[in-house]
């Protein structure tokens, strides 16, 4: 599978545009991870976002599923190629899950 590599080009909440290169746009629902490595940020960024819209001009609007503190412009973000999920089987058998 080839990585899709992105950056982050706007933050608003929980609410994060990221653009990728040409012809690289990452499916509705995919994964994406942004990490503030090679950034020296206070707060340590690693958080897991949803693709919830193609904006067009290779950006995507994501819903990201941790707080957004110390996100900043310019941070790498990755497509995992998947939508996010949750295991199933007896080691989630009577848990309760709060998405």
């Amino acid at each position: 599978m080839d990585k899709k590599v992105g950056k982050v080009v706007q933050i608003i909440g929980p609410v994060v545009d990221v653009e990728f290169e040409e012809g690289h746009l990452p499916e509705i629902y995919n994964a994406i991870h942004i990490t503030s490595e090679g950034f020296d940020t206070k707060i340590k960024i690693d958080a897991t976002a949803e693709v919830a819209q193609h904006l067009g001009e290779n950006r995507v609007r994501c819903v990201a599923m941790e707080p957004t503190d110390g996100m900043v412009r310019g941070m790498r973000a990755l497509d995992l190629g998947e939508p996010i999920s949750v295991p199933v089987g007896k080691e989630t058998l009577g848990r309760i899950m709060n998405v």
